[in-house]
């Protein structure tokens, strides 16, 4: 299946302010059961595991509300691992009006973070990857890197017949119109676990590590 390029109306704000609350409501269902947070929290485990720490601070880039990256953190302590968060999102307007559990949210360019190097153990996504050209993910990658100091774990979805089918599948389900246009169009625009693992293989990482997830979801681990 070859990747095409579809802009995603959420990536515009286009819509009313009550389409883009239902669309980011959309995504935080989809992250809640059709493997999201299970794939982060795995990724963070083993992270974890691997270094022997207990407590991590975490860059989730692209993190809108904050709420994704304050559920993991709170699945985590129930394992007794402490997840620091920061949340880096170009849009304001995805914070929303509340700020989730105390967690701090930063506006900010992804291919050009506004952090020292090593400022966090981990620099992570979730849906972002897909919306970056192969020039730009690298560049993302490497950014990423810099500020990680034990490395970056990627979440996202993989580019196939099968999910493109699911989303098609899944829109009578869908709050809003933003979600209709946006779920195939993420999927026709995403990568496959080896093409992600090929751009990696370009940046500074020392090794990459990906594993394909529950509901065609790749996870990967881009060590420093």
């Amino acid at each position: 299946m070859r990747r095409v390029v579809i802009p995603e109306l959420l990536d515009s704000d286009s819509g009313t302010p009550e389409e883009i609350r239902d669309s980011l409501a959309d995504l935080g269902t989809i992250n809640r059961y059709l493997g999201g947070h299970r794939t982060t929290y795995s990724l963070l485990r083993r992270i974890a595991e691997r270094t022997g720490t207990k407590t991590l601070t975490f860059l989730d880039v692209g993190g809108g509300s904050g709420h994704f990256a304050g559920t993991i953190g709170e699945r985590l302590k129930r394992d007794g691992l402490q997840l620091r968060v920061t949340v880096l999102d170009r849009a304001r307007s995805h914070f929303g009006k509340e700020c989730t559990n105390g967690l701090l949210r930063i506006g900010g360019d992804a291919l050009a973070l506004p952090f020292r190097d090593d400022s966090y153990d981990v620099v992570g996504s979730n849906l972002f990857c897909h919306h970056l050209e192969p020039q730009q993910l690298t560049q993302f990658f490497n950014e990423a890197l810099r500020v990680g100091r034990i490395g970056v774990l990627i979440n996202d979805l993989r580019r196939n017949y099968f999910h493109l089918a699911a989303t098609y599948l899944g829109i009578p389900f869908y709050r809003s119109r933003i979600t209709r246009h946006d779920a195939p169009a993420s999927v026709r625009r995403a990568y496959t676990t080896e093409e992600l693992k090929s751009l990696l293989s370009r940046s500074t990482a020392s090794k990459v590590t990906p594993k394909n997830y529950y509901f065609q979801r790749v996870g990967i681990i881009a060590w420093r």
